[in-house]
């Protein structure tokens, strides 16, 4: 099945496209001070390197606003491209005016029209800010968040709501509020004189049913591309699932321009680990390709042994740290390829046909004996102990990769061992 994306606006950020034609972006955010530019720019790399797109800091005071120019110099010079969002609130409109160069070496602004001051000097600001990112050419994400939503808008919808003859009730209404705020403040950001092809927006909650809700609404309403994620998602497990239910379903009816996983490590953890959850959602719903997929049997009382699991883990590791060395090369094509271990007689033979290239390692009390397939063909049997087959099965691994993506070598050569 193939998924299409809705039709939006495209918004460049950076060096990167947003939304028309270009793939589902990742996004991530730093955790480090900003002041502190070594461990902020340490961490945007870790973030690239990981595999985020884009990657956002907060800006919250002067002494952050002073460290942008440095950390996008540092950033640059270390040779990574990677757009720097300044993520803004209370005083953005105070900094992108007195501090320039701050203003100048961002590629995008986000700001939370909830968190701009009230009534007149809520305009005033939001104007301010607007028209900073339109003199400097960036574009803004207007993103609204549940937790800090427009108050003075939501009293207004609330009091429109009670006037009805038949009440939406209050959750409806603090939904449609969100929506609402992210829609008027683009058209004020386009009243203001911002270009619409430079706007993107955003309405995260923290519940699933309701980030589903909101952002359905949201694509109903408007063609300007939309930064989708679960905010404030959570810990471990639950902020892992939470997050990839919400942006399975919106992703699968195509909604969604970027991504995040908001996820909340545990102390000391990398921060890279919701870039990693982003790619997999994005690479196991079909609509990118990052590194070769493995497929594994969960395991059962056939496969007592633990050989097929460590091999899994062996060959997924092994793909992940080849990756970037097959893309440098231009082993073009190379992440689109599956690779099956299976422990057991039941399915192995059957998931083996079906990848590029599989191994059905024996079960308990199966024959010692390991067959290998190749687009649907037995090239091989591997027999011997569990370090030899899976030593003898990583190299058929590069052979096939070599032969069958390598830009110096003929399509489709044959295996050996």
């Amino acid at each position: 099945m193939i998924i299409r994306l809705r039709n939006t606006i495209e918004a460049t950020v950076g060096s990167i496209g947003i939304g028309g034609s270009n793939p589902v972006r990742v996004q991530s955010m730093t955790n480090t001070d900003t002041a502190d530019v070594e461990s902020t720019v340490a961490q945007i790399i870790e973030l690239a390197e990981a595999g985020s797109e884009l990657v956002r800091f907060t800006v919250k005071d002067g002494s952050n606003a002073e460290a942008v120019p440095e950390i996008r110099r540092l950033v640059r010079a270390a040779g990574y491209d990677t757009p720097l969002i300044g993520d803004f609130h209370y005083n953005g409109h105070k900094l992108l005016v007195e501090y320039p160069e701050c203003a100048k070496a961002l590629d995008k602004y986000r700001i939370n029209p909830g968190n701009v001051g009230v009534g007149r000097q809520h305009d005033t600001n939001f104007k301010t800010m607007i028209e900073a990112a339109t003199e400097y050419g960036k574009p803004v994400r207007i993103g609204v968040n549940g937790g800090s939503l427009d108050q003075a808008l939501l009293k207004e919808l609330i009091d429109e709501d009670l006037a009805a003859g038949s009440p939406k009730g209050a959750k409806m209404v603090f939904l449609e509020t969100m929506v609402e705020s992210a829609l008027r403040s683009a058209r004020q950001a386009e009243e203001y004189g911002m270009p619409k092809s430079q706007i993107i927006l955003s309405t995260k909650v923290s519940e699933v049913n309701e980030v589903i809700h909101v952002y359905r609404e949201l694509s109903k309403r408007c063609n300007y591309p939309l930064h989708v994620g679960l905010t404030e998602a959570g810990m471990g497990i639950k902020g892992t699932v939470s997050s990839s239910l919400a942006l399975g379903v919106l992703l699968h009816e195509g909604i969604g321009d970027t991504i995040r996983v908001s996820l909340t490590p545990k102390p000391g953890a990398p921060r890279t680990e919701e870039v990693e959850i982003c790619r997999e959602i994005l690479q196991n719903i079909g609509l990118r390709n990052f590194t070769p997929r493995v497929t594994a049997c969960p395991g059962c009382g056939r496969t007592t042994s633990t050989l097929f699991q460590e091999l899994a883990i062996d060959v997924e590791n092994h793909l992940k740290a080849k990756m970037k060395i097959w893309t440098e090369a231009g082993y073009e094509g190379v992440e689109t390829m599956k690779v099956a271990v299976m422990g057991c007689v039941v399915n192995g033979p059957g998931e083996a046909k079906g990848a590029n290239i599989g191994l059905s390692l024996p079960g308990t009390g199966e024959h010692p004996s390991a067959p290998v397939y190749a687009d649907g063909e037995k090239v091989a049997t591997l027999k011997g102990d569990a370090k030899k087959i899976a030593g003898d099965f990583i190299q058929m691994v590069e052979d096939y990769v070599k032969s069958h993506y390598s830009p110096q070598e003929a399509q489709g050569s044959a295996l050996s061992v």
